[in-house]
């Protein structure tokens, strides 16, 4: 229905104002136009801008060329999209069934039965450790080192991105880990284990590195693995709260049983992307009213987008540009 006659069906009465809003929002999300909030927010939000410029060890990860880069950043741009058009669950960016693979990175990931260039919806099996935003190469990529993972970046990205928390700079002369043991000597996580002995550092590493840990069973390019070197991985972790989980999985099931503390950062995050400037706690109420909205209609995301147009804030920033 155009614009046009939705507001027409409101005068008359036959659709409240709220319920042509949230249709036009709706059919916005389906407007071609749309796709600039996908490259632009998502790759401002998710930081998988950087992995234009990332260059893994080639002697390490040999099988990482610009044909396999350009397929992790598609498909990202591709799963954000789909829940955007789709109005899905914005819990699908914490975990979902399915991505979009070519066959490149459907072989990178070990999924079977993809062929050709052309990108297409996968369903993944239970065991495929993919799924999500955590799951994707992108992100797992960007939050790494050349040479390695760092358990100290994901948790970090996470942290960041998917709770909202993100922790302070880190103290000068922070002492490195020793690179050359990594892997024979010792774990990352023991050597992480050392680092936090260090009251300084302690209270940072204490909320960042078990995120981390979980995600261990990927390498620094997002391919899947069960042992760094000589070194068996022990993907356990216990958060500051006392909470446990284990693997890619668990992190995930964590990061679920919160839905309002992701609904709040990406709120706050949107809700920044839309005004152009940073929060103030004079803001703090109209990002909580969004969450309530999205909550009360199962995360979808045109929620999200409808709990923002309706905010003062977007309201009145429309209005001094329209003077």
């Amino acid at each position: 229905m155009p614009d046009e006659a939705l507001l027409e069906a409101a005068d008359r009465g036959r659709l409240s104002r709220p319920a042509v809003l949230a249709a036009q929002v709706q059919r916005m999300l389906q407007d071609p136009k749309a796709q600039a909030l996908v490259e632009n927010f998502g790759g401002q939000w998710l930081q998988t801008r950087k992995l234009e410029s990332v260059k893994p060890d080639h002697k390490r990860f040999a099988e990482f060329d610009e044909y396999l880069r350009l397929s992790m950043a598609r498909e990202t741009e591709l799963f954000f999209a789909s829940i955007m058009r789709e109005d899905r669950s914005i819990l699908d960016f914490i975990d979902a069934d399915y991505s979009y693979l070519n066959e490149r990175l459907a072989r990178f990931y070990g999924v079977p039965n993809v062929q050709g260039p052309d990108f297409r919806k996968v369903l993944f099996a239970q065991d495929a450790h993919r799924g999500g935003l955590l799951g994707q190469a992108s992100v797992l990529t960007i939050s790494s080192y050349a040479n390695r993972t760092s358990p100290v970046l994901r948790g970090k990205w996470v942290l960041e991105n998917l709770v909202g928390a993100p922790p302070p700079p880190p103290p000068p002369d922070v002492p490195n880990l020793d690179e050359a043991k990594l892997g024979k000597t010792s774990s990352m996580r023991e050597q992480l284990e050392q680092h936090r002995k260090n009251a300084i550092c302690a209270s940072c590493h204490t909320r960042m590195d078990p995120l981390g840990f979980g995600l261990e069973n990927f390498d620094a390019i997002g391919s899947w693995r069960t042992k760094d070197g000589d070194c068996l991985f022990d993907t356990s972790s216990t958060l500051p709260d006392g909470r446990t989980f284990t693997g890619p999985q668990g992190l995930k099931s964590i990061l679920k049983a919160q839905p309002d503390a992701f609904a709040e950062t990406l709120a706050r995050k949107l809700l920044i992307y839309a005004l152009g400037r940073g929060l103030e706690p004079a803001d703090d109420a109209a990002v909580k009213q969004i969450v309530t909205k999205v909550a009360a209609d199962n995360y979808h995301f045109s929620s999200l987008i409808l709990g923002i147009v309706n905010t003062a804030q977007f309201q009145q920033r429309r209005g001094e540009r329209a003077q």
